[in-house]
């Protein structure tokens, strides 16, 4: 776990909760789904988020953005936490203000999966549903607006715009990539949603070897289905991405996406979201231009939360 400080009330609730459960998430070869044709030489794997107590990457973002908060002194007694979410950063912050006691108000897509809908409110947090064909940048207008007219009672921890949440990458998912894969890793492989999880993974990689390469996945065109992946070029650009860190991005179609979706529980035996079969295509695309190489690929959550979706409601 990485230390942001020393609020004694808040840093002791995170060490006796589940709070103390976010990261350290395992890695696993892929095998059955990598085809024939690459090189035996170049190795697979998939660094599994869903394993994350509240079933995401986002618990690590959103744990580390309520311990920035609090550690500032922005969050106290009578105010209420804020955000725009297309779900699990949604579901994380809920988690994480259920166990600090700090309540929580989101905004989100109307169209999100209904599974996120409802563990978000089971988690008690209050959600407000935006125009699901202004995608998430509705969401971030709608909270901006909010917190202009009620600037007293929010605190707005702005996922798309705050370090905090790359910090939390830095500190915890590269490190444990480069432990368990010996320092091997070669090229590493993640979706773009706020950026975060590319861009403090990356940097923190970097730092051990500048010869990694960082691959960014993108939804190929601005109207898709890939939940929780944002087409930059269309959308509000969030403040913490910097593509210009990035050594390539691979742009990957929705059908492509969710027949690999669909594979991997199949073959692989991971039943995984959309945005895992975004990333892994664009993986094995990788993969069939190299000899030899150790590729980590981020499955930010699991398939629980998709059952109703696309992928999955046809089964």
């Amino acid at each position: 776990m990485w230390v942001l400080g020393q609020h004694d009330e808040a840093y002791r609730r995170v060490r006796n909760s589940i709070l103390n459960l976010v990261g350290n998430t395992p890695l696993v070869r892929l095998k059955k789904v990598i085809p024939p044709h690459i090189s035996p030489k170049v190795e697979v794997y998939a660094k599994l988020e869903s394993f994350n107590p509240g079933g995401s990457v986002k618990d690590r973002p959103a744990l580390s953005m309520f311990l920035d908060a609090i550690e500032k002194g922005l969050i106290k007694e009578g105010k209420v936490v804020i955000d725009a979410t297309s779900g699990n950063t949604g579901i994380a912050l809920a988690m994480v203000g259920a166990c600090l006691g700090v309540p929580v108000e989101l905004a989100m897509p109307a169209n999100v999966s209904e599974e996120r809908k409802r563990i978000i409110k089971a988690y008690g947090a209050k959600v407000y549903y935006t125009d699901p064909l202004e995608g998430t940048d509705g969401a971030i207008l709608f909270v901006r607006e909010r917190v202009s007219k009620e600037p007293d009672k929010y605190v707005y921890l702005d996922q798309y715009n705050n370090p905090a949440n790359w910090r939390a990458h830095f500190y915890s998912t590269g490190i444990e990539i480069w432990n368990q894969t010996n320092g091997r890793i070669t090229h590493f492989v993640a979706g773009i949603g706020t950026g975060g999880t590319i861009m403090g993974t990356g940097r923190r990689l970097k730092v051990y070897n500048q010869d990694i390469q960082i691959i960014g996945v993108q939804p190929a065109y601005p109207f898709h289905g890939i939940e929780g992946l944002k087409h930059i070029e269309s959308s509000i650009k969030p403040g913490i991405f910097d593509e210009s860190f990035l050594d390539r991005t691979i742009f990957v179609e929705t059908e492509h996406a969710y027949e690999m979706t669909k594979r991997l529980a199949r073959e692989e035996g991971i039943l995984a979201g959309q945005s895992c079969g975004a990333a892994l295509y664009a993986a094995l695309k990788l993969a069939e231009e190299l000899e030899e190489g150790v590729i980590v690929v981020v499955f930010p959550d699991g398939g629980e939360k998709y059952l109703t979706t696309s992928p999955y409601k046809d089964l």
